[in-house]
């Protein structure tokens, strides 16, 4: 990996009135690396990436891409570097070629080659000749970042690139920011959802409330991962309770609803389950709750998971 920083941001604060929206913010982001920056809504995601981009001016601190700096270079700050804040748009009376093409005039024109690459790197080869009218909302966020790859981006930054997307879109665009990782793209991502980004951020910065919960690999995130927890249902939950105080390293109590929430190392909860079938307890329902690193991350925000859900 090389070792000149795309992102170098040193206690960026920004303020509306009395709201703090980014306070003293540190982001170091690597070239050639996937970097996430997580937090729920409202956390500062955006305004923070609106820095980058120059659409915001930070009160304090410092913020250089690849060593150039907005007070030093201007708008040849952004030389390399490409992306969309929220959704993009186009016009969706045309198609997704003729979208790209007059997107590549705008830019000082682009190669009929190049087009036909990006279509097919996002797949949406078949697709391009269709008004985007016609697309669905993921094909259309693929779009956005097809029209960021005109410019042969070294730095791609993308705003909740994943957000209102369907199970099958977001595993597309996690395929898609993975295939841009391969080809050494540097990758900056926004999002509040931890299972979108766990497989393919290399580092993370968690935000709350403007300031930051956590920075780090996701390999120290996965080490401070409380246990993970099942929702259980038995036959005979009272019994499966003295079973559970019985075991060590498991907790049992009862759900928020019928039934038991377990949580505890993999292997105690196997054996704790084993326990279970040799007491004669009956299992009507096991299945996961939260994945620990989800579970983590509404610690670290002190997010209600229910209106994590619903947002």
């Amino acid at each position: 990996m090389d070792s000149e920083l795309a992102v170098d941001a040193v206690g960026v604060t920004k303020t509306f009135g009395s709201l703090c929206a980014v306070d003293d913010v540190t982001v170091k982001v690597e070239a050639g690396e996937v970097y996430g920056v997580l937090g729920p809504n409202g956390a500062g995601k955006t305004t923070f990436l609106r820095m980058l981009f120059g659409l915001v001016r930070p009160d304090s601190g410092t913020i250089r891409i690849f060593d150039r700096s907005w007070a030093a270079d201007g708008v040849a700050t952004l030389d390399g570097v490409a992306g969309f804040i929220e959704s993009p748009a186009f016009y969706p009376y045309l198609t997704g070629r003729q979208n790209l093409e007059g997107l590549g005039l705008l830019d000082g024109g682009v190669r009929r080659d190049r087009v036909d690459e990006i279509l097919e790197l996002v797949d949406l080869t078949d697709r391009a000749g269709d008004a985007v009218g016609g697309y669905s909302y993921g094909m259309r966020q693929r779009l956005g970042v097809a029209a960021s790859l005109i410019r042969e981006p070294r730095l791609l930054v993308l705003d909740e690139p994943a957000n209102g997307l369907d199970p099958a879109g977001i595993r597309d665009m996690r395929a898609l920011v993975r295939r841009l990782a391969a080809r050494g793209l540097t990758v900056l991502l926004s999002s509040h959802h931890m299972d979108e980004v766990e497989e393919i951020c290399d580092n993370v910065t968690i935000m709350r409330q403007g300031g930051v919960a956590f920075h780090g690999a996701i390999a120290e995130l996965r080490a401070m991962a409380p246990d993970p927890g099942y929702a259980l249902s038995t036959t005979a939950d009272d019994r499966a309770l003295e079973i559970a105080a019985a075991t060590p390293g498991i907790a049992a109590v009862h759900g928020p609803g019928t039934g038991l929430v377990v949580t505890g190392p993999a292997h105690e909860v196997s054996s704790y389950v084993s326990a279970l079938v040799r007491a004669e307890v009956r299992l009507l329902a096991f299945t996961p709750t939260r994945t620990p690193l989800e579970q983590l991350f509404f610690m670290l925000t002190d997010t209600d998971p229910q209106e994590a859900e619903a947002a």
